[in-house]
């Protein structure tokens, strides 16, 4: 709006941070916010920010308080009007010029450039704000509250709704502020004339009218989660109300800031190798933001190999300092890293064996606090003591293999579910706390929410059909159930189904129940809580892919494919900052990567031997590492590949010719869910065949490294691998 045109409508900005005035000193002393100086009431000092522009575009030009009126007068020689032609900022630009400067006008006064912007209201013609708009900024700030909802309305909120909102929240702020000064009866009167009139929600009125009963205003303040008249509450008042005023008479605080930051976001989510955490982030307006390949963990730096047999399965402790392994060979291992070394130096060493395993172990996960290492091995569950090694209880109240491990979001207990068709809370010391109701899928895989509102559960569920004659079984185990066969049948002849069962983790009664082809291995929920990531095998059927699945809508939002799964129990994960990929071993060998939000494959790595990649999971500590398990009886670390290798030419891929050794262990890996230690074992045998890794100049990991550069970093037998 043009500076000589003070009858139009304009903006205001309003912020709750006090910002040094950059610039021409001006005096300030106690007011009541009228008299032309900084009001000193209700905790807002807050000079030169945002004020009423009015003055001479020719002349002498007045310097603003930020709330209502002239802080000083400096006589300064008169500055020139330009005038451009046209409304756009540019001749090929679609941004309304007279925006733009107003904007910048508002973020000069947020950060003290109290005189530029000043200028630049003469310079350009434009004005920050109407005489109207610093008027009901006054009425707020100074409490005139019979004034304020005269202002309000000549500030353009209609009739309806937003009007009825904003009349409540000023009575609301002028209730408590007569509670707080002790004055009762105005208090009274203002509930029973103003605020009751309004039919607000009778628990809400109730609440306020409980108030009356306090004695001390710190009981209030504390009651309503208010910091009183002489706090920030009547500003952050004004922020509430400037929702119902159009966004062209008031400008919402830190508009160019909001604009900045949403582009930043954008960029960011276009960035497929975004992957820089918050307390790191040095963004330059100057250029867009890209991430560094390089800086990518897709290189093997250590692989460590002492189980004896398929690694199944494995997970990070929550300090990201320790590495739990599951394997074939009836043993789980706690690997110690150490996290804040060079990874030229960093140690990798086996602190504990747990070898009191009858059969294979399938299932790692660590307590909230890293102090308990839970294990399951068919049907059984052990608690271990993660300090010490040393086996706590075993749990067998299953009747069925334990497919899945998961503490409760609080570290209060943690939930199992199996093949039986059980799902079991416990309590943290392994006492049973409640059980679900006979689930209608075998479950394969399940996890909670971190918000602790759901449960999802992945799993097998049987159709009812005319029975068929038994077929013969070689399946070695206790199997409470009929047993899955290859493609997702049932060998007993009843067809199966594969199903997403999404509980409501407060009554324990399911939600909703959605179908899938293809055989459920894995699933995982995102940080917020919003998302499911579901791995989906493929025998006979669709391709196998990884589902991204938003349980708000119940919607499959989008796909991973380009891995192989079809026999075998493939684990994904989320990784990275805010967990913007997604990872995932694959029976070819490989690891494959996946920018999140856009689906597009960016890596994939190979170097583990013959046979599938089992599981993967992200180092929740360090967001440049993650470790992989696989049928070579091996895991892997993989980091950003180091600058010396960089500078030598080997950034294709860094191959890992050392290893870490040490005693025992095993983990946990593939074969179907159904299958018991003999089967699974053939079924691993005969998949191995033929699934070697596809190495190749394309692929993250998998070159050998230059001699030199191995001998640089001290490659031998026992220590980690560039």
């Amino acid at each position: 709006m043009r500076l000589a045109e003070s009858d139009r409508d304009s903006a205001l900005s309003v912020s709750l941070d006090s910002v040094p005035e950059a610039g021409p000193s001006h005096p300030a002393g106690s007011s009541n916010g009228h008299n032309g100086v900084v009001a000193k009431g209700n905790g807002f000092s807050l000079p030169h920010t945002n004020g009423s522009s009015k003055g001479n575009v020719h002349g002498a030009s007045p310097v603003h308080d930020g709330l209502d009126g002239l802080a000083s007068e400096k006589r300064r020689p008169p500055i020139a009007r330009v005038t451009i032609p046209g409304r756009t900022l540019y001749e090929d630009s679609y941004a309304d010029r007279e925006e733009f400067i107003r904007l910048v006008i508002q973020s000069l006064r947020d950060i003290g450039y109290t005189e530029s912007a000043a200028t630049l209201e003469e310079e350009s013609g434009y004005i920050m704000e109407t005489p109207e708009v610093a008027e009901f900024r006054r009425c707020i700030l100074n409490a005139s509250w019979d004034s304020a909802e005269t202002a309000l309305m000549r500030l353009g909120v209609s009739e309806g709704e937003g009007l009825w909102e904003a009349r409540f929240l000023i009575a609301k702020q002028k209730y408590l502020e007569y509670l707080e000064a002790g004055k009762t009866t105005m208090a009274l009167n203002v509930l029973r004339n103003e605020l009751a009139p309004l039919n607000p929600e009778l628990d809400h009125l109730h609440a306020l009218s409980s108030l009356m009963m306090c004695s001390d205003p710190a009981d209030i303040r504390s009651q309503v989660a208010w910091d009183g008249a002489g706090g920030t509450s009547r500003r952050r008042l004004l922020m509430d109300l400037q929702r119902y005023i159009p966004s062209s008479v008031m400008i919402p605080q830190r508009r160019f800031a909001t604009l900045l930051d949403q582009a930043r976001t954008y960029q960011q989510s276009r960035c497929l190798y975004h992957n820089v955490p918050v307390r790191n982030q040095a963004y330059s307006l100057y250029a867009d933001h890209v991430c560094d390949r390089n800086a990518f963990p897709r290189v093997t730096t250590a692989v460590l190999s002492v189980h004896e047999d398929e690694v199944w399965n494995l997970e990070w402790s929550h300090s990201g300092r320790y590495l739990a392994t599951a394997s074939k060979d009836k043993t789980a291992i706690i690997w110690r890293v150490e996290l804040d070394k060079d990874p030229r130096f960093r140690a990798y060493s086996p602190e504990f064996t747990l070898r009191d395993h009858e059969y294979a172990v399938g299932c790692v996960s660590w307590s909230l606090d890293d102090s308990i290492l839970l294990t399951a091995s068919e049907n059984r569950i052990t608690l271990w003591n993660a300090k010490t090694g040393l086996r706590i209880r075993t749990l067998e109240q299953h009747t069925d293999v334990v497919t899945a491990l998961a503490w409760l979001p609080d570290g209060s207990g943690f939930i199992s579910g199996g093949l039986d068709r059980k799902i079991i809370l416990w309590d943290v010391d392994g006492k049973p706390r409640d059980t679900w109701q006979r689930t209608p899928i075998r479950v394969t895989d399940l996890m909670v929410s971190p918000n602790f509102t759901r449960l999802v559960a992945v799993g097998m569920y049987d159709v009812p059909s005319i029975p068929q004659p038994a077929a013969s079984s070689a399946v070695d185990g206790a199997a409470a159930g009929p047993a899955a066969g290859p493609g997702g049948a049932v060998s007993g002849g009843h067809p199966s189904e594969t199903r997403i069962v999404i509980y409501d983790l407060a009554t324990k009664q399911p939600e909703s129940m959605i179908r899938l082809e293809g055989e459920l291995t894995s699933v995982k929920i995102s940080q917020d809580s919003q998302y499911a990531l579901i791995n989906r095998a493929s025998e006979n059927g669709p391709p196998a892919e990884i589902q991204l699945l938003d349980l708000n809508t119940e919607q499959v939002v989008r796909k991973y494919m380009g891995h192989t799964q079809s026999k075998h129990v493939i684990r994904s994960c989320f990784g990275g900052v805010e967990g913007n990929f997604v990872l995932s071993g694959s029976e070819d060998g490989n690891v494959y990567i996946w920018h999140r939000e856009t689906g597009a494959l960016l890596e994939v790595l190979a170097g583990h031997g013959e046979g599938s990649v089992n599981s993967v999971t992200w180092n929740p500590a360090n967001e440049r590492m993650f470790a992989s398990c696989s049928d070579d009886k091996t895991v892997r670390i993989w980091e950003p590949p180091p600058a010396e290798s960089l500078a030598t030419g080997a950034s294709a891929g860094l191959g890992v010719d050392r290893e870490c050794e040490g005693d025992g262990g095993k983990g946990k890996g593939k074969g179907r869910w159904d299958a018991g230690p003999s089967a699974s074992a053939s079924a691993s045998a005969s998949s191995s065949s033929g699934a070697g890794p596809s190495a190749g100049p394309s692929s993250g990991s998998g070159m050998g490294l230059s001699a030199d550069v191995a001998s640089e970093y001290g490659i031998g037998p026992t220590t980690a691998l560039f």
